[in-house]
């Protein structure tokens, strides 16, 4: 398929789901989701982007006029509502623009981690009285199976992400500080091909800062017998990779030598339980078992793992208590 193929396929697979859901209109804001259905890139700015999907209708873009130039190299069928400079007439101009399309009091679906107060109250403010609800889940289940193009992608942004490290190890010494190491790491990303906006900063974090599992690179200086856990992912047409690896500076201690065979005999137990039709609760015990085991189990207060795609984090989220199948894809 082309790429206007793709995204008018994406779009009937939203409104399917949408009659499945009960749901009549979902409305986004820019973000990975308004990229996966239209191709679209827009910044999440003080000019507000919002974009409505009805079923089975082409959707309805509402944006600034200096973007509008992005709408010429759409393939498919899109309305447009332009809007200016002055704020103050941005709700009037939306309110006879939707005028007859959009019903006031109108249920419209939402990613409520996404959607902000911004969209809300100029909404309000053109008069359509919306009530939000939560359409985070028919959106995971629009995004959740990827196809070979993506699958491609996200391959390829491993591949950066491991060029970038390999080359950013020759740059590790005693005394260099994480803050340092993380610059290197963000210049070799670059250097070996990733998109310039990160799926996240790097984390580069040693010795005690170890134990934080978002722990923002400090000046504090590498030093003999010091842990360094390196987190970090690329970038690559808007879909990402998120790998984590962890390194000792010239000595391991017995206890982590323990320790790192046991999360490495869980990753591989977990491995070896998924295939499609499994609950990723089980993928999940799997790697839980062998922790528990060890005599680690307090410590293992997170979930194993979640999906990729164009976020860090997305569905599914292999987790204790989640009757989630997985599926090919």
């Amino acid at each position: 398929m082309d790429s206007t193929e793709i995204f008018s396929f994406r779009q009937q697979k939203l409104s399917s789901l949408m009659k499945k859901n009960g749901v009549n209109l979902v409305v986004l804001n820019p973000g990975p989701s308004l990229t996966y259905l239209t191709g679209l890139h827009f910044h999440l700015m003080e000019r507000p982007v919002i974009a409505f999907f009805s079923i089975n209708q082409p959707p309805i873009v509402i944006l600034p006029e200096l973007e509008a130039g992005k709408l010429s190299a759409v393939g498919f069928p899109i309305e447009s509502i332009i809007y200016g400079e002055d704020p103050d007439e941005w709700p009037v101009t939306i309110h006879h623009s939707l005028f007859n399309k959009i019903a006031p009091g109108i249920a419209l679906g939402i990613e409520p981690t996404r959607f902000r107060f911004l969209e809300m109250d100029i909404l309000e403010r053109a008069q359509l009285r919306p009530v939000f609800n939560n359409a985070e889940r028919i959106l995971a289940q629009l995004r959740i199976t990827k196809d070979s193009s993506e699958i491609t992608l996200m391959q390829k942004a491993v591949e950066i992400a491991e060029k970038a490290l390999s080359e950013t190890l020759r740059f590790v010494k005693i005394g260099i500080s994480e803050l340092e190491v993380a610059s290197e790491l963000t210049l070799q990303l670059l250097r070996a091909g990733a998109d310039p906006e990160m799926p996240f900063s790097p984390i580069v974090a040693s010795g005690p800062n170890t134990a934080k599992p978002h722990a923002v690179p400090s000046i504090r200086q590498l030093s003999p017998g010091d842990l360094l856990l390196i987190d970090w992912g690329a970038a690559y047409h808007g879909y990402i990779s998120d790998l984590t690896r962890s390194f000792y500076i010239e000595t391991l201690s017995d206890e982590f030598q323990i320790i790192a065979k046991t999360v490495k005999e869980a990753n591989l137990q977990a491995q070896a339980a998924i295939r499609p039709g499994v609950q990723a609760s089980e993928i999940d015990a799997a790697a839980r078992s062998v922790i528990d085991r060890a005599g680690y189990g307090a410590h293992f207060f997170h979930r194993t793992g979640h999906g990729l795609g164009m976020e860090a984090h997305e569905e599914p989220y292999i987790r204790s208590g989640s009757q989630l199948l997985l599926s090919p894809g």
